[in-house]
């Protein structure tokens, strides 16, 4: 066994023991993994039902299914740059970048389906370029030896400003809105957009990776203790290229969404972005001190964001009012869940 692998296996082991000890009453015995889930996201999704029953009990037509999914679909890119940024948070790393990201790979698509490539391949070509993007990053913040809040601070408007020049400032259209891309990719498969089922599909899969893999281990690592891991053998400039490059994976796989439901390619969008997928991620359990993370969590914390933002419209609030409303339910929303955190662990 090599140094790294013994050093994940020992933190690893860390981690288990001391879940046993919290579910076990230090006798040894570890924690069922499906009852770490309820206990590591029951505060923030208890948080989002009871938003959804105090809009839903004087507004019934909040809870009508058409716009439950519509409330759920506009959190869809939010949800996929923050399911990205818990591993980037969970590694002390911040990506802030993610908005400017967001904003070129809409464009770069957008300008390939304009000049003749079929829709569908040039997903790829966009999924591609938010890897490089965070890559960069990664790279910038490792060759400088900068804090990568400083350097995705930088790219976000280099980005931005890069996508804003290749589409000349303007919004790109004339796009073949008939083809199979926009009326499926774009449109509601089975009653449900297809968005969210690709949202749902990442949920599962990035929540294995945190969880299960060697990588994940190795992000937990890093964020628990960044000269321990490193003394210990972990690779951590590989593992933060490897982090911020998911980071700009799950960016580009929202623009990709976002030109088939959209059908055009907006270098404007994307503003704001990054910190309410830092505020997801933080409403669902992702500490910015790092060395942990919940998929599921951050999901979670960006569908509470759309719900305030729908709810809002129902209970008639001023949009001068609106970030007002939505900061004040953050707020409440990490207290109620820092506080049921604690009475559990007092109760175990």
């Amino acid at each position: 066994m090599t140094e790294t692998e013994r050093a994940v296996d020992d933190a690893d082991d860390a981690d288990d023991a001391e879940r046993a000890r919290e579910q076990g009453g230090g006798q040894g015995r570890l924690t069922p993994a499906r009852h770490r889930w309820v206990r590591d996201e029951f505060g923030v999704l208890l948080v989002l039902g009871l938003l959804i029953a105090g809009i839903g009990i004087p507004y019934p037509d909040f809870l009508d299914t058409d716009n439950l999914l519509s409330t759920a679909h506009n959190s869809v890119y939010i949800s996929l740059m923050a399911c990205g940024m818990v591993f980037a948070l969970s590694m002390r790393e911040v990506d802030l970048s993610v908005g400017g990201s967001y904003a070129m790979c809409l464009v770069v698509g957008a300008l390939l389906v304009r000049d003749g490539t079929p829709p569908w391949l040039a997903v790829p070509v966009m999924l591609v370029t938010g890897i490089v993007l965070g890559v960069f990053n990664a790279l910038v913040t490792t060759l400088l030896a900068l804090p990568s809040f400083i350097v995705t601070l930088g790219t976000l408007m280099l980005f931005r400003g890069v996508g804003l020049a290749l589409a000349d400032g303007k919004q790109i259209t004339d796009l073949p809105l008939n083809d199979s891309f926009f009326t499926f990719a774009g449109g509601d498969p089975g009653g449900v957009p297809f968005a969210l089922w690709v949202l749902l599909a990442v949920i599962v899969v990035l929540a294995v990776v945190l969880s299960r893999t060697r990588f994940g281990a190795r992000v937990r690592a890093i964020g628990s203790n960044p000269d321990a891991a490193a003394f210990s053998g972990i690779p951590v400039v590989r593992t933060r290229i490897q982090a911020l490059a998911l980071s700009g994976l799950t960016t580009a796989c929202a623009a990709a969404l976002a030109l088939a439901f959209y059908g055009a390619g907006d270098p404007t969008l994307g503003q704001g972005y990054e910190l309410q997928a830092i505020a997801a991620c933080i409403i669902g359990g992702t500490p910015l001190a790092g060395g942990r993370g919940s998929v599921v969590g951050a999901v979670a914390g960006a569908m509470i964001l759309s719900v305030v933002a729908s709810g809002l419209v129902f209970f008639e609030v001023p949009i001068n009012w609106t970030s007002f409303a939505t900061g004040g339910v953050i707020l409440v929303a990490v207290a109620a869940d820092s506080a049921l955190r604690r009475t559990g662990r007092r109760r175990r």
